[in-house]
């Protein structure tokens, strides 16, 4: 596993470029232009998945990302960006009076292990995606942190978040699975 998390690894320059290029692409459609062409990095031609986080003024104000690899990860950077900005249904579109106010966040998702139960998911290491019946949902490895959640309370945020009883994640027939993600954002890496 430890080769796997290391491909989805960016050194500084890497993360500010893949920065850059999401806040273009999200100035771009404010702009009604083109958007812009996705930087010239092997590791986003292949396959990969990662989460857009969008704050104005420290507030959430947009996260679309998925979990599964099914187009190259600088085409998802691009389709999750927009989606964030535009189309995370909890909030309206994002303006262009907001934008010079925003701080976007990105993290790349490492492919998804099932695990055989929650005793395995590893607190502020691994993002979790819970199912059971038919509902899902899944937190990325920061959410517990920036909630100040311990392991059980996660996973009872995350049960409820699927649309199930609040100790859902107790019962013997709901499945998880984890991943790890590397997380950045421009607070800390564009200077």
């Amino acid at each position: 596993m430890q080769n796997q998390v290391e491909q989805y690894r960016f050194n500084t320059n890497e993360r500010r470029e893949i920065l850059q290029f999401v806040r273009r692409v999200i100035q771009c459609r404010l702009l009604g232009i083109e958007p812009p062409v996705i930087p010239d990095n092997p590791k986003l031609q292949e396959l990969g998945s990662c989460f857009v986080t969008i704050r104005f003024k420290g507030a959430l104000r947009g996260c679309i990302g998925n979990i599964g690899a099914a187009e190259p990860l600088g085409n998802n950077l691009r389709r999750n960006a927009l989606n964030a900005a535009f189309h995370d249904p909890r909030f309206p579109e994002l303006e262009m009076e907001e934008f010079d106010n925003i701080k976007i966040e990105v993290s790349i998702l490492t492919p998804m292990r099932q695990i055989s139960s929650p005793e395995q998911f590893i607190l502020g290491k691994h993002g979790i995606l819970l199912e059971m019946a038919g509902h899902h949902a899944v937190f990325l490895p920061q959410v517990p942190g920036e909630q100040h959640w311990n392991k059980e309370e996660t996973l009872c945020a995350l049960s409820e978040k699927a649309g199930l009883d609040t100790f859902a994640w107790q019962n013997p027939n709901c499945k998880f699975s984890v991943f790890e993600a590397e997380v950045f954002d421009e607070n800390t890496t564009i200077n």
